[in-house]
């Protein structure tokens, strides 16, 4: 399962280069606003700092507009992948653009048949909302379980649409992320943080320090 950093703040993207191990970026016009700078400047950044995919969120409208706008972001360089809505206009707009060769990311998928139309219409990427699903559903599992539904059913009917879980809260959505099969996981800065921690990890090190000291 690749690692994606989902974030539009320029800083912890610059961090995270410097990790080795964060193979592309998910924005949205949430992450844009806290970033405080507009997509076109957010995206001439990214791209000189993580050499892989790099989701470029449209706005959502009717088909025509979104693949204008997305030819517009998808010039700009190779690696952009145009994130469309999950919306009827948004699986038109895919459609066409899958037809010009841009890749798309559909984004807030939340079922199984969602994720189909989304796939059938040539998405490279689906993006799986699990903390949004739990929340709703009031199950800690919700999420979990439609990543692995759309792994099982892309899986049976050879679709090559990749999964992005998204939407992760926690360590244990990762964890979730993982058992269930996703491709990507794209994930905030601060669970990147968390997820090279554990506090045994923590006491072995304290041990090899007193250790050293002797």
């Amino acid at each position: 399962m690749k690692l994606f950093a989902d974030t539009a703040i320029i800083s912890e993207i610059e961090e995270v280069s410097t990790w080795g191990i964060i193979s592309g970026v998910t924005t949205n016009p949430s992450l844009i606003a806290k970033s405080g700078i507009s997509l076109v400047d957010a995206i001439n950044k990214i791209v000189n700092l993580i050499d892989g995919p790099i989701s470029a969120e449209v706005q959502e409208g009717r088909a025509e507009d979104m693949v204008s706008e997305a030819k517009i972001y998808a010039k700009m360089h190779k690696n952009i992948v145009i994130k469309i809505p999950m919306t009827l206009e948004g699986v038109k707009a895919v459609k066409q653009l899958t037809t010009l060769g841009i890749k798309t990311n559909v984004t807030l998928v939340f079922s199984t048949s969602q994720a189909i139309m989304a796939a059938t219409a040539g998405a490279t990427y689906v993006s799986p909302f699990m903390g949004r699903l739990d929340d709703f559903t009031g199950k800690e599992d919700a999420g979990f379980e439609l990543v692995k539904d759309i792994k099982s059913v892309f899986k049976t009917y050879g679709y090559k649409t990749q999964i992005i879980a998204a939407s992760i809260r926690h360590i244990n959505h990762v964890d979730q992320s993982l058992k269930a099969g996703a491709d990507i996981a794209t994930i905030p800065f601060k669970v990147l943080q968390d997820m090279v921690k554990h506090p045994l990890t923590d006491k072995g090190l304290e041990i090899f320090r007193e250790a050293s000291k002797k």
